[in-house]
């Protein structure tokens, strides 16, 4: 039998440490990833998915990959018919991606598809064009993220290059982040058009620590000029570890806040597209570990 005294002494020790681990600050820290942070977004294999999904469900898990966020058009099957069709090639679904346009009809999908986070890909560019529009954007994005929360979702924004246009000194990301209510609206952020922006990712990531939900992760070619106009000339992607962003920072703090899923995507490939996965992938690991 423990001595009472001990019991306490041992409960005020446990107390006084855990007391301590909560006042001290969070740090960037190397820890080796989880296998199950690294996913893809399916838009980069989009063009294969058409006419032989498994088999190229069942070549990204061949890879390494351990999850798969879904995109804003794919979704001809039903939810369940998705779900099976991915969980059977060993595949998890924690995001999905759903356009703006009908976004508001998807929240049952995404509950039968059993995605946990659910993600507008962008507004579109009628409404992000202007301040007022950002602000209305922000606003449907308050009540999604409600929506969501009542569905037992989570819901954010993906970000691209247009999103950080300037309006009298502040930017859409700036206004999309100033009215929405962080306990509802979380922020994907998509490392690669944060960049195209002329702005650092792991900077924005510290100033807004408590809104990241997850990260696209995709690398830009050196030698391009930044750019917030989204067209064929902001495209400069190549495969994570070939270009210019600090993935091992990156990744160092955004798992010290908690970032749990880090989704490859590539919007265009220079060599077929499971090629690019597998190099990111293989990149990737040797960066981190």
């Amino acid at each position: 039998m423990t001595h009472p005294n001990n019991s306490r002494r041992q409960f005020l020790t446990h107390s006084a440490a855990a007391s301590l681990a909560l006042a001290l600050p969070r740090i960037a820290h190397a820890t080796p990833p989880p296998p199950s942070a690294f996913g893809v977004q399916l838009y980069t294999v989009r063009t294969l998915l058409q006419d032989h999904p498994a088999d190229v469900l069942a070549a990204i898990r061949a890879i390494g990959y351990r999850s798969v966020e879904t995109y804003g058009g794919q979704y001809s099957l039903t939810a369940p018919q998705l779900r099976s069709l991915i969980s059977d090639a060993g595949l998890a679904i924690p995001s999905a991606h759903f356009r703006y346009e009908d976004f508001d009809a998807r929240f049952d999908y995404a509950a039968e598809l059993g995605a946990r986070n659910i993600v507008c890909g962008m507004a579109p560019k009628s409404i992000a064009d202007s301040a007022d529009g950002f602000k209305r954007a922000a606003d449907q994005y308050n009540l999604w993220g409600e929506k969501a929360r009542k569905a037992n979702l989570r819901f954010a924004f993906h970000n691209h290059n247009s999103d950080f246009q300037n309006f009298n000194g502040h930017t859409g990301i700036d206004i999309l982040l100033a009215h929405t209510d962080p306990a509802l609206v979380q922020w994907q952020i998509d490392c690669y058009w944060v960049a195209e922006a002329g702005l650092d990712p792991l900077t924005l990531m510290r100033q807004h620590s408590t809104r990241i939900q997850t990260l696209h992760v995709k690398d830009r070619k050196p030698g391009f000029p930044p750019s917030t106009i989204l067209d064929h000339n902001a495209q400069h992607f190549t495969e994570v570890g070939k270009g210019t962003l600090d993935w091992k920072s990156i990744w160092d703090y955004a798992s010290s806040i908690g970032v749990r899923y880090f989704f490859i995507e590539q919007d265009t490939t220079e060599i077929p597209p499971l090629d690019s996965l597998r190099t990111s992938y293989t990149n990737l690991k040797r960066i981190l570990t």
